[in-house]
């Protein structure tokens, strides 16, 4: 790539790729003289106006611009979305009766409580012991929730469990619980049990030993699952989680718009993809809503926007608190120029469903899902949509993980060298073969992502705290 590039024939700011002068590398820099009260305008679009006369060359940043976001738009349908020609293809997965294939082979055990993590991490360590043949691994999901939580905040804490256990990845799971939580067994027994996957439940108060319970539990389950062998799955069963985390001023330029592209190739062969952030869509929100492929998921779509900034405004902030220190630094300078970048993973195909938090992914395409822009919140609730892997890009670095593989992916050379133990493919030469490659690697168990090894999950919590 040059040194400067210029996204958009509209635009009246370039992005400097390395360090020009005073302007720090992923910074923009004026086109034209821009006066105060102008628009800048970035991809095409509006990302904020001058607060002060900008010469020709300046650099363009938080002291000179700020957010033009309407908090209180008025939002019309009018559809575009490119349409592609369907292929066939596969990837090695294991075949679930219950559905989807998986691209892992693990277990999962799921506390519903935070008070008993310490036991389901001694169990996942004394389980481990007796892992052999296909098993990928055991994983402890814990968490601090699960008691002390009312109304829809307590339901969105059990939904969400519910959700994390049928996902694909995972060949069996052992619930645990305390015995007098509010997010208590009978209400997770009476979702899970009736779809007949491979899933136990205990309270710990209701055992005598309760290591030693879970364990038989645990070690039936390895040699129900051993011999399961991967096997050619069409990649329609294939879903993907778009996310996005530490951006920086090359996210919208390299990584996001290379994701978009395996996103769009995906979909050409049936599979599915799951976009979310929903603060990070403001600003670009109608763009979006002019791939829902019809007027009632325009509706759903438009009514998740708007939900989501009542929520803001309930709380007394305003819609554009964003973007974080980390993203300014990088070069991002306001919500919407961050939203702009955001956007590009979901590709330019029609988006066919949205999902409300815990919900399950319904058709094949490209869905829209209701949850925040926290990295690990975020990342939980799209493997608890069904993603069977994350695609993470990143222009400042994360190590961290959700329950299913998380692959990190570099906006920028510097990072994608710097930390080479978190980064799993540099998207800097915008190499859509070699991307797509990775992905076929990753779910046909050939590579493990670099943060593989670690597991978590978290909530997106609302409501009162007892």
């Amino acid at each position: 790539m040059e040194n400067k590039v210029i996204i958009n024939k509209l635009d009246n700011i370039g992005v400097c790729l390395k360090e020009c002068g005073d302007i720090p590398a992923g910074h923009k820099y004026a086109l034209k003289d821009i006066k105060k009260g102008e628009t800048v305008i970035k991809y095409g679009q509006i990302i904020g106006r001058a607060t002060q006369d900008i010469k020709t060359g300046e650099w363009v940043h938080t002291h000179n611009v700020k957010s033009h976001l309407d908090e209180t738009p008025t939002y019309e349908y009018n559809f575009y979305a490119e349409s592609f020609d369907q292929k066939q293809g596969t990837f090695k997965g294991f075949k679930r009766k219950f559905g989807r294939a998986g691209i892992r082979n693990d277990i999962y055990i799921i506390p519903t409580v935070g008070c008993v993590n310490n036991v389901c991490m001694r169990l996942e360590k004394e389980a481990r012991k007796y892992v052999k043949g296909s098993i990928d691994g055991i994983y402890a999901l814990t968490h601090q929730f699960g008691c002390s939580q009312l109304g829809e905040d307590n339901e969105n804490i059990k939904n969400l469990l519910c959700a994390i256990a049928l996902n694909p990845n995972a060949s069996a799971v052992l619930i645990v619980g305390l015995g007098c939580e509010n997010n208590g067994l009978d209400g997770i027994r009476k979702i899970l049990e009736p779809l007949g996957r491979n899933i136990e439940f205990f309270n710990c108060q209701e055992v005598e030993n309760e290591i030693e319970y879970g364990t038989e539990i645990l070690k039936k389950f390895i040699d129900q699952n051993c011999n399961l062998e991967r096997e050619d799955v069409s990649l329609e069963e294939l879903c993907i989680g778009l996310k996005c985390g530490g951006s920086d001023g090359y996210s919208g330029l390299t990584a996001n718009p290379l994701v978009g592209r395996i996103t769009d190739k995906l979909v050409s062969y049936g599979g599915s993809a799951i976009l979310t952030e929903v603060p990070e869509m403001f600003g670009a929100e109608q763009l979006l809503m002019n791939k829902c492929e019809n007027e009632q998921v325009f509706i759903a779509y438009r009514k998740m926007i708007e939900d989501f900034k009542a929520y803001y405004t309930k709380n007394g902030f305003p819609v554009y608190e964003n973007p974080s220190p980390g993203n300014k630094k990088g070069g991002i300078t306001t919500l919407e120029e961050k939203s702009l970048g955001c956007v590009e993973k979901a590709g330019s195909t029609k988006i066919v469903d949205v999902l409300a938090y815990g919900e399950t992914v319904k058709k094949r395409g490209v869905s829209a899902l209701n949850a925040p822009g926290n990295d690990l919140i975020a990342a939980t609730a799209l493997a608890a949509s069904g993603c069977q892997v994350v695609l993470f890009t990143t222009g400042r670095g994360t190590p961290f993980s959700t329950f299913v593989p998380t692959m990190k992916i570099s906006t920028n050379d510097n990072l994608a060298s710097f930390k080479n133990n978190w980064i799993d493919f540099n998207a800097f030469g915008m190499d859509e073969d070699g991307l797509f490659d990775l992905l076929l690697k990753t779910v046909n168990g050939e590579y493990l992502c670099k943060s593989e090894d670690i597991r978590e999950i978290a909530f997106y919590k609302t409501g009162v705290t007892l």
